[in-house]
């Protein structure tokens, strides 16, 4: 052999040997980290499930031997995103059920009605997604085609937000459910003597407890194809909000026995054998399932009416909504919860139920902390309280789809100027300086790219209001997708762990083809999530 071939032989054998082996390596990309500083990177090596660096492609190519390989061609890389408010579990289920979703009147849902009763011919009928607010008489129906059409088989239709249903009188009967009758917590709608088949918050429990459970095989096929849509929608870590903890049992053995890999950070309801079962365990933290926070619920929902206000709805004199808890209860879980050092995580959305959490917080927070107290929604908030969030840092877990969907008939139920102060996503933002987003699906889309675009611009997916509703509350795009990533990981106490691409976390990623950052808005809604990495595996590809 030559000389100056043997000295390159050398050199090349030298080279090969001082490269440190790893398991992948993305390289030609922009790859946003959401790092302090917000940087932007072109390659990122992992190695056992963990981002070990990221920068140039020259200098990581030089200094990684990786055994695979990734050409981003120029994409766009992103942490993992984190939905910070959803239902997982019962999305999954949800997916059997009769979808209503987008339905313009009650006659569409009827017709879709009849076509899943036709192929689903046994068993109660369950649907979901229907919206009066979307209708032309924005009335809530009556059962009466209901009681026609399935005169021997019970039905029960959910509004899209879960806090109203209705049913029909076959499944009223099996019930119990007379009219007269009262709840605490919640409405039996009745007119003229006659139950409507409209239950409201805790009376729609009345009908749910009768409504024959799914078996282990139908849960775990529900939680599978839950999984395969939030990984295409490019989501890592999902906030399922309000489970029971044989469901938490359930998920981690799914994980353990990885045919789970979505990572989960459960709240159990508010319910005595839940409280039991995590003081008994304690915190429950594996890399793919955190248990710390308990999902309790203050008032009903804006759409529905069943939200608790300081003052009667403009739209319906006389009526303030109400508290599905008392303050009494809120107090007393507050206690407990407080005392055995877990978090608390409250539904609230009108003013006068955001007032109760916060000064039932106030009560045990005792001033600034770090234990992360979090109002789910804070969805309506008087112009007085909105320091309270900051003195007490609590923190405001909101949903972003939340504003645009509501926006056609907010104004309605607030009026001119409470609805200045409502879905006030920025001046919440302020207090404690971070908020984190959610979708709250199924009651709203899954699309995360739905959940940044109306955090930043405040519009529908049809582009409306052209100038954006209430756009002095819109968040930046920065901070809309700190708020799905390291925001939303810090509310669950996760941020050395995940939520930013450094050195150290989790190696969970997307890439996609647009820039959301500096796209035109008009673009960001077409963004399509080509690939999703979770411990640097590929778990969805886009066909």
């Amino acid at each position: 052999m030559k000389p100056c071939l043997f000295v390159a032989s050398i050199l090349i054998f030298l080279t090969c040997n001082a490269q440190q082996k790893i398991d992948l390596l993305v390289y030609n990309a922009t790859i946003f980290t959401v790092d302090t500083n917000f940087s932007t990177q072109e390659a990122v090596a992992v190695n056992k499930g963990k981002i070990i660096a990221t920068g140039k492609t020259t200098d990581l190519q030089t200094k990684y031997n990786a055994r695979d390989k990734i050409n981003a061609q120029g994409k766009y890389i992103y942490p993992g995103l984190i939905d910070a408010h959803a239902h997982f579990f019962e999305y999954g289920l949800g997916l059997k059920n009769a979808n209503l979703v987008g339905t313009d009147s009650w006659d569409a849902v009827i017709e879709k009605l009849k076509i899943f009763a036709s192929e689903n011919q046994e068993g109660w009928l369950i649907g979901e997604g229907w919206d009066q607010n979307d209708w032309p008489e924005k009335a809530f129906p009556t059962n009466e085609k209901l009681n026609e059409l399935f005169p021997d088989r019970p039905v029960l239709l959910s509004r899209i937000d879960g806090h109203a249903v209705i049913a029909n009188k076959k499944a009223l009967e099996i019930s119990g459910i007379q009219p007269g009758a009262k709840v605490p917590g919640g409405e039996i709608e009745v007119n003229n003597g006659v139950l409507t088949g409209i239950l409201v918050d805790n009376a729609a429990g009345l009908v749910y407890r009768n409504v024959p459970g799914p078996s282990r095989a139908q849960i775990k096929d529900a939680l599978m194809n839950a999984q395969r849509n939030c990984l295409a929608a490019g989501l890592t870590t999902i906030d399922d909000c309000g489970l029971d903890y044989r469901q938490v049992l359930l998920i981690d053995e799914l994980q353990k026995n990885s045919e789970l890999v979505m990572r989960m950070y459960v709240m159990l309801r508010d319910e005595k054998e839940n409280y039991d079962f995590l003081f008994a365990k304690g915190k429950i933290k594996t890399d793919r399932l955190n248990v710390r926070s308990f999902k309790v619920f203050a008032d009903g929902a804006l759409g529905s009416r069943g939200a608790c206000l300081l003052a009667p709805y403009s739209d319906k004199p006389g009526w303030s909504g109400f508290l599905v808890n008392s303050r009494e209860h809120l107090d007393s879980v507050a206690g407990i919860i407080a005392s055995h050092g877990f978090q608390m995580c409250t539904h609230a959305i009108g003013d006068s139920g955001n007032r109760t959490v916060l000064k039932v917080y106030a009560t045990y927070l005792k001033g600034k902390n770090d234990l992360r107290w979090r109002i789910e929604h804070a969805q309506v908030i008087d112009k007085d309280d909105f320091h309270l969030f900051g003195d007490y840092n609590i923190i405001p877990s909101v949903q972003p789809t939340h504003a645009t969907s509501d926006m056609y008939w907010a104004k309605d139920r607030l009026g001119d100027e409470r609805v200045k102060t409502a879905y006030a996503y920025n001046d919440l933002r302020r207090q404690n300086g971070w908020i984190p987003l959610g979708t709250d699906f199924p009651v709203e889309d899954i699309s995360p790219i739905k959940t940044f675009y109306a955090a930043f611009a405040r519009k529908d997916s049809k582009g409306w209001p052209a100038n954006g509703f209430q756009a002095d509350n819109a968040l930046s795009r920065e901070d809309a997708l700190r708020g799905m990533t390291i925001w939303a990981a810090k509310s669950n106490f996760e941020e050395n762990e995940k939520g930013s691409l450094e050195p150290g976390k989790f190696a969970d990623f997307i890439i996609t083809d647009t820039n959301i950052i500096t796209a035109a808005e008009k673009d960001v809604l077409n963004t399509e999530v080509l690939m999703t990495f979770l411990n640097g595996e590929k778990v969805y590809e886009k066909k």
